[in-house]
């Protein structure tokens, strides 16, 4: 998986309308499809748009930390954080939801800074590799998002 496109192109409303029908199979399997990416499980975060306020979701991989919940913000290398990014600093309380559970669970999101982001970026990078790369890809320090129970 490379860069995605650019907002507002075609290729970047294909983009929405593939990212739509990943969560649609995900919540209809249950998981079974579409739930799992390599060595790593997909979650669907709910989250609120800072400007909007309109609720979104997106299909993410993500790793777990004890009962932490760890996800990467990292866009395909591109040079912008995900705009989910922002929605979660101005709106940490959310839900997600995990594969085989019935209920959204309940999260506050923060951004993992220090040795702790460090520690994290190394156990995602395990779960999928390609993270390195996007890394290279870009000059911004990709967030390492951990969403923790409330």
């Amino acid at each position: 998986m490379g860069k995605l496109p650019e907002p507002g192109t075609p290729l970047w409303t294909a983009w929405l309308r593939f990212t739509d029908f990943h969560t649609w199979l995900i919540r209809t399997t249950g998981g079974r499809v579409g739930g799992r990416w390599g060595k790593a499980d997909i979650l669907i975060l709910h989250h609120v748009g800072a400007r909007t306020g309109r609720a979104r979701t997106a299909p993410l991989l993500f790793g777990r930390d004890g009962e932490n919940l760890v996800i990467v913000a990292s866009q395909g290398g591109a040079d912008e954080n995900p705009a989910w990014v922002a929605n979660l600093r101005a709106n940490p309380d959310t839900t997600v939801e995990l594969p085989g559970e019935r209920e959204p669970r309940p999260v506050r999101a923060r951004v993992a800074e220090g040795e702790e982001r460090e520690r994290l970026w190394r156990m995602m990078v395990g779960l999928y590799r390609s993270y390195e790369s996007y890394q290279r890809a870009t000059s911004r320090r990709i967030p390492v998002i951990v969403l923790e129970p409330r």
